[in-house]
């Protein structure tokens, strides 16, 4: 990894990022402190309060600019704060914009960015220019170092320098060696700033709660929606062509019943045995309509229903059930049809020879892990309806503040964990 690192295409990202977003930080500080410092100087008469407005909006596109550099460079998915939505009238305008949390915190970030550029330029930049300057001087192309200057500086009079007692090949060495070493400043410097940038530039914890709670929400009525057209169409494909077929048997058995002196006793039997056997098949397929909304091995609570779904399953699988107080009902549903969605993975999918599934409270949350020790390679797909497979399991958990995650390397194991809160 660390020979590989200096050729990775993060790395170069990464440099990029700090030297562009270092320059735009640096103009927008700039342009921040002249128009606040203006606007401060002409605070008594109105002018002034205009100015720290326009420098207030201003330092909200700077904060969108970062963002994006962000999202380009570093693949951070940072979701934009709340747009500016002033009440109507100029007055209106001026005081939202006076008042605009968002424009506040990127003021903030922009001054944060100060003294982190500082640094980043003296503890990362200064290693790869050092290792830069060094390869050059070593093919003889330029001076060896940057005299006092970065943690780490060979100077143009020090031991490898051009009047130094080491050979050039020994500053070519030293050159590669930094050369390999400048990512990983680099990387611990865009670290701080990624996280800058998502205190300071992203929604507040309000506003990510509020998206949050629409986005499950959304995807809640959608798999409701799936749920209801999939209900509708078991119920019109089946069970109604089985009763329609039921009503037409037992019509033509009425009709043979009605022939006077032209009775066949045997069509008429005929008859009434394939509206019985009709009768039953909608019987089965509403019992397991039913059982699809509801499953009965509920009733007597989760660790019963987890111990039928384990016994029941294609391979054999290990059952840990460790439950002090019972979830409500549509925890317990939402937990029995994880188990019975994986451990139907684990059966198509998975090539395992054993699975095991446990179920263990911890304080206010009910933690579901389904292990096999098959070939690997789960990922979350959206494929079909958005209530299937592991993507629509991860809907159904997210719909109730639940998270889902997938460990599953190429070979195995694959390990799936399913948290739910165990109060809705």
């Amino acid at each position: 990894m660390l020979l590989r690192e200096p050729f990775q295409r993060r790395t170069w990202s990464e440099l990029a990022f700090f030297l562009i977003s270092g320059f735009v930080g640096a103009i927008g500080i700039a342009f921040i402190v002249f128009t606040m410092a203006a606007g401060l100087f002409f605070a008594v008469v109105f002018v002034g309060l205009l100015l720290i407005a326009a420098s207030l909006r201003a330092a909200r596109q700077i904060g969108a600019w970062q963002r994006a550099l962000a999202n380009h460079f570093l693949d951070e998915r940072i979701s934009d704060p709340d747009p500016f939505q002033p009440p109507p009238g100029f007055f209106g305008w001026l005081l939202a914009a006076l008042r605009d949390p968002v424009a506040w915190r990127a003021v903030a970030y922009a001054v944060l960015k100060i003294p982190l550029f500082l640094f980043g330029t003296w503890f990362a930049l200064s290693v790869w220019i050092e290792a830069f300057l060094a390869l050059t001087a070593a093919l003889g192309r330029g001076n060896a170092g940057i005299d006092r200057f970065g943690p780490i500086s060979i100077g143009p009079a020090g031991p490898f320098g051009s009047s130094g007692p080491v050979h050039p090949a020994g500053l070519l060495v030293y050159g590669a060696l930094l050369f390999f070493v400048a990512p990983w400043p680099m990387r611990l410097v865009v670290y701080l700033d990624r996280r800058l940038t998502r205190v300071f530039l992203g929604p507040d914890s309000m506003t990510a709660r509020v998206r949050t709670l629409e986005e499950t929400r959304a995807q809640t009525v959608d798999a409701s929606a799936a749920t209801l057209r999939r209900i509708e169409r078991d119920l019109h494909d089946g069970t109604q062509a089985q009763l329609v077929a039921l009503a037409m048997k037992l019509g033509q058995a009425k009709e043979e019943l009605a022939r006077a002196g032209q009775l066949d006793l045997e069509a008429v039997r005929l008859l009434v045995d394939q509206a019985h056997k009709g009768a039953k098949e909608a019987i089965v397929e509403l019992r397991d309509l039913a059982r699809g909304i509801h499953p009965p091995a509920l009733d007597t609570g989760l660790e019963s229903a987890l111990a039928t779904l384990t016994a029941r399953a294609a391979i054999p699988t290990e059952l840990s059930v460790s439950i002090q107080v019972r979830p409500t009902p549509a925890i317990e549903a939402i937990a029995y049809f994880c188990v019975a969605e994986l451990l139907a993975n684990v059966a198509q999918h998975a090539h395992a020879s054993r699975a095991s599934v446990s179920c263990a409270q911890h304080g206010p949350w009910l933690r579901i892990v389904v292990r096999d020790d098959g070939r690997g390679g789960a990922v979350l797909t959206r494929v079909g309806s958005s209530s299937s497979g592991l993507a629509g399991l991860t809907d159904r958990v997210h719909a109730v503040d639940g998270h889902l995650s997938v460990a599953s390397p190429p070979g195995g194991p694959t390990v799936v964990t399913v948290d739910l809160p165990c109060q809705t």
